[in-house]
């Protein structure tokens, strides 16, 4: 099969924890090892987030208050080389030369126009106090939502148009390459009636772009992977129940956070409504279970009765 993993932040640099190279280093060699095997197997393309490590960026710029402050899309260009570079080591040394692997600096185009410049939904950087986050809101501009119970830093996220160097990723594909590719949602740039590019200060959803990559490509699997063992319907409460197999309309009925599982959800149907295959939503560490059938939430038409509830 070709299939698109799309490795979600809190994978890399986990909720609450410091984000620190050998915290990152150590959560993606945990990665590595079910990648590792599914790459051998399979066509694989791995995408992944950069919400925590964009925001550490964007705090070590305003170390330097004399300096103009790099834009987003530049910071993201900055995780994508930095998150891309531990994949390849931990994924390298998982694969011991088994399978060959290229990471690809991913431009996707974004409408300049696009409303969400109005409304910032994206998470971005490490959870603050109340007073730090009313703080830095006060003195920096920035916007804030609650992450669970403490704030993180928004900005806004459009959807995206194109992924640019997806012929890149067929052609390595086609190769026998392993890629790592459209990391943090991919470096957003505008793309002019002329054809000139432009970066546009943003951060676009890895998710969505995983979804637009993955039917790109003809994926015959896209696989969101987060901390959840699959997609919860009354999470919390003592009638909480795991979604097992749901069609996206069944899906679609449901409110998600626009924080967290929201977009997830949102690019899973997306991609199974391109007609190219399924999409599912679990743990990273299930991956084998995933592809088996038996863990997370797999997204499809044609489940009979709309959808298959498993107790929690």
């Amino acid at each position: 099969m070709r299939i698109v993993v799309a490795l979600g932040g809190n994978a890399i640099s986990r909720r609450g924890e410091p984000i620190t190279i050998e915290n990152m280093r150590a959560n993606l060699r945990t990665a590595a090892g079910p990648l590792a095997e599914v790459g051998c197997e399979h066509e694989l393309v791995i995408t992944h987030g950069n919400g925590p490590q964009v925001g550490l960026l964007a705090l070590q710029n305003a170390a330097y208050p004399d300096v103009p402050a790099f834009p987003l899309d530049v910071l993201g260009a900055q995780t994508q080389g930095l998150i891309g570079y531990l994949i390849e080591l931990e994924l390298r040394n998982a694969l011991a030369g088994r399978k060959m692997l290229t990471t690809v600096l991913t431009l996707v185009a974004v409408d300049p126009a696009d409303p969400a410049f109005a409304d910032p939904t994206k998470l971005v950087g490490p959870v603050y106090t109340a007073e730090e986050a009313a703080r830095l809101e006060s003195e920096r501009g920035w916007t804030f939502r609650l992450d669970g119970d403490a704030p993180r830093r928004v900005v806004p996220s459009p959807r995206p148009q194109r992924v640019v160097q997806v012929d890149s990723a067929r052609r390595l594909l086609a190769g026998g390459h392993i890629v790592v590719s459209s990391g943090g949602g991919g470096v957003p740039v505008a793309i002019a009636e002329d054809g000139t590019f432009s970066g546009v200060e943003v951060v676009v959803d890895k998710d969505a772009s995983s979804a637009m990559l993955a039917g790109a490509l003809e994926a015959d699997m896209l696989v969101l992977a987060t901390d959840a063992d699959a997609v919860m319907l009354d999470w919390g409460t003592p009638q909480a129940r795991a979604i097992a197999e749901i069609t996206p309309d069944a899906l679609e009925a449901y409110d998600f956070a626009a924080g967290s599982m929201g977009p997830k959800v949102e690019a899973a149907c997306r991609f199974v409504r391109s007609g190219r295959g399924k999409a599912v939503i679990g743990r990273l560490s299930d991956l084998p279970a995933i592809l088996a059938g038996t863990a997370g939430t797999v997204v499809r038409e044609g489940v009979e009765g709309g959808e298959i509830l498993r107790e929690a």
